[in-house]
């Protein structure tokens, strides 16, 4: 390249060098439906990741669609940092999502359905069963399903109905003398299993059909008299997007309970059909207020979420990956005291193949611990059985000063957390909310203990959440450090966050919104002037997403100025790697693989004498201006040997990486020898090293 490109006059805002941020994510749903359709990946396994396409389809358009109508319907013609309006938007999502999921039926009904029939996992059509087992489904409605269902006609004395959000439904074409009307509506029950186990005497039946199909089949004795001309299952989607306004709002946690009860009820912006035909679509298309291309034809079953159980809960591990143990690297006891070892210096966990364990024994070790004077953590979300909620009673009840500041606006948990709150304030903990206007994202905990020579902090910060279950599943860093420079920052952070007292300017700690977004671009700045002093320079991240306007001008600046940036991340980019004069210097990887990709690494070259980072934040504007994040570095010789081997790892990986093209496309790692999988390499490196500690101990 030449010296003088990065001095050219170019518009780096210009619509043409930025991908869409919806496009990119329906890319990214692509990336793990290629899961699924994987051959080497196990069959259960894969059924798993065609769950997931499935709910997170869901999510996209109960959020991300429904944002984008209420656009359209104000007639706003703004368009994004992509120069799309969200018409065009639109438009472009549904020809996206169409193609999706015609590839999501596909692999279902050609590879993984058949493949797991001969494996001796079978899913049936009711009337193709066996006479007796028929006979057995046929008890089995009469008895538990009939007494429940209702159905409800469509006439000026019977209005249709408020049908829940995602609930699977009937539409029923009746005929006969004498009617009001020609439909009805029967709602398949929630409260009883959509998958139906065939009889068997040891009660492990690997054969199942589904419930709607078995209550479409019965469906006429709910219309005694009348004849059934047709049934049809369909599927709302409704917007589920949260509107609180906290200032206003005098008790948040009672607002946003209100706001959660409108949630089922929102405005229609996708309908699934089965079979229906085009007249009868029609009709439920004007009930719904919805246009034709909010139509979805998809074939049986109509909403593949529910065979999730089936991958999940099914006693096949020969169809599982292979169970693995993760690495206890602190444990309980007295040999064993976390404190003691974190005073000795810091300690990074690389989650799941390091326990999360480690984590659960600071907060019980503290609890515990007549030393300790307070704890206080965030918590955005957690599991339905969370062990941490106990051990922070525990603490509160021993007559420690606890407090939690606890997201109610983390989407989609927002009941769970309410839950919560009320359980620990019962318990005496002081609860709070976080800061009016934005929402606690950060990872932090802090254990404040009367020692020997003094009070000493003790503090975990992390990429992910507090939450043992999807510790499992995600891949995530965890830091333990008593070093007072980052202690102090936290504490002040929790003040911040609890009281009302503005934040002192960090010693070590980028915090969003106040901080980070500006030290990132600084931190980008010094490596674009290293470049051009002829100094070593380089860029590496590791995020969920990119797709902050001014990070990526300044990404696309540091590569015009000679800086190698190399990203991997996950899901949404909206940056154009590739581009010539632009871009050339960057390169956009992706992972999709066993393990969710959740951390936060980054590295910046710094002339030679490399700065690294990790935190709860990606390159969103959410992020950086709409949310509490707290971003640390990683200083010790040990830890910082630790993150570099990390991003080794993942640089080799030539298995699962998809790279990014310049059109927004993604193409696989091209195929090298060794086969590296960085995922699989993780958990060999943690099966090493389980075997040696195992050896040290015997």
């Amino acid at each position: 390249m030449r010296l003088e490109t990065y001095q050219l006059p170019m518009d780096l805002g210009d619509p043409k060098f930025f991908i869409n941020r919806e496009l990119s994510w329906l890319e990214f749903n692509g990336r793990v439906l290629d899961q699924a359709r994987d051959p080497s990946v196990p069959l259960l396994e894969r059924l798993k990741f065609l769950c997931i396409v499935s709910s997170n389809l869901d999510e996209f358009f109960e959020v991300r669609v429904a944002g984008l109508k209420q656009v359209v319907q104000a007639g706003s013609q703004a368009t994004g940092p992509d120069g799309l309006t969200a018409s065009q938007q639109l438009a472009a999502i549904f020809h996206r999502v169409r193609k999706l999921v015609a590839a999501q039926y596909d692999c279902w009904r050609e590879e993984i359905k058949p493949q797991l029939a001969e494996k001796g996992v079978r899913f049936h059509h009711y009337p193709e069963v066996d006479p007796a087992v028929r006979a057995h489904f046929d008890d089995y409605f009469e008895r538990e399903v009939f007494p429940v269902l209702t159905p409800l006609a469509i006439d000026p004395a019977h209005p249709f109905p408020q049908l829940l959000n995602k609930s699977l439904n009937l539409i029923v074409e009746l005929e006969g003398e004498d009617l009001s009307t020609d439909l009805a509506v029967v709602q398949i029950p929630r409260i009883l299993p959509r998958l139906l186990p065939f009889p068997t005497a040891g009660g492990d039946s690997q054969d199942f059909i589904f419930l709607g199909n078995l209550i479409q089949a019965h469906v006429g004795r709910l219309f005694h008299g009348v004849k059934v001309r047709g049934v049809y299952m369909f599927r709302i989607t409704r917007n589920s997007n949260l509107y609180v306004d906290e200032e206003e709002a005098r008790n948040l946690l009672r607002a946003i309970e209100d706001e959660l009860r409108k949630l089922n009820r929102g405005n229609a912006v996708r309908l699934e059909v089965q079979d229906a035909p085009e007249a009868l679509t029609k009709r439920l298309c004007d009930i719904f207020s919805l246009d034709q291309e909010d139509v979805y034809r998809v074939d049986w079953p109509l909403n593949l979420v529910r065979l999730m159980p089936v991958a999940t809960e099914l006693e096949r591990p020969d169809l599982k990956y292979k169970r693995f143990t993760p690495v206890t690297v602190v444990g309980l006891g007295e040999e064993h005291d976390i404190f003691f070892h974190i005073r000795k210096g810091d300690i990074l966990l690389h989650h799941p193949y390091d326990s999360f364990q480690t984590v659960l024994d600071f907060i019980g070790q503290a609890a515990e611990d007549p030393q300790v004077l307070a704890i206080k953590q965030t918590l955005y979300r957690t599991s339905a059985d969370s062990p941490l909620i106990p051990l922070l009673v525990q603490a509160s009840r021993q007559g420690k000063q606890v407090v939690v500041a606890i997201e109610l606006k983390a989407r989609f948990d927002e009941a769970a957390n309410i839950k919560w709150a009320r359980q620990l304030r019962e318990a005496g903990v002081d609860v709070v909310y976080g800061v009016a206007g934005l929402k606690t994202h950060a990872k932090m905990a802090m254990v404040v203990r009367k020692e020997y020579d003094g009070i000493r902090r003790y503090v975990h910060l992390g990429t992910g959440n507090y939450h043992p279950s999807t510790a499992r599943l995600y891949t995530d860093l965890s830091f333990f450090t008593a070093r007072p420079e980052i202690t102090e920052d936290v504490a002040n952070l929790f003040n911040t966050v609890t009281g009302v007292s503005q934040l002192p300017p960090p010693n070590r700690l980028l915090v969003a919104p106040w901080h980070l977004h500006q030290e990132i671009l600084s931190l980008i700045d010094r490596e674009i002037e290293n470049a051009r002093a002829g100094k070593p320079a380089g860029i590496y991240a590791k995020l969920n997403a990119l797709v902050q306007e001014e990070i990526i001008e300044a990404l696309y600046r540091a590569s015009r100025a000679g800086v190698k940036v190399q990203l991997l991340v996950r899901g949404i980019c909206a940056l154009r790697p590739g581009l010539p004069g632009v871009s050339e210097n960057i390169e956009v990887r992706s992972i999709v693989g066993r393990f969710l990709e959740h951390s936060r690494i980054y590295r910046f070259e710094n002339a030679g004498d490399p700065r690294y980072f990790i935190g709860s934040a990606d390159w969103m504007e959410r992020n950086s201006f709409h949310r509490v994040e707290a971003v640390f570095p990683v200083e010790s010789k040990g830890t910082k040997e630790h993150v570099q081997e990390i991003i080794d790892t993942f640089a080799k990986d030539n298995v699962k990486t998809r790279i990014l093209q310049p059109d927004g496309s993604y193409l696989p790692a091209p195929a090298g020898q060794p086969v590296w999988d960085a995922q699989e390499e993780f958990l060999a490196e943690a099966a090493r090293r389980r075997k040696r500690r195992a050896a040290e101990q015997a």
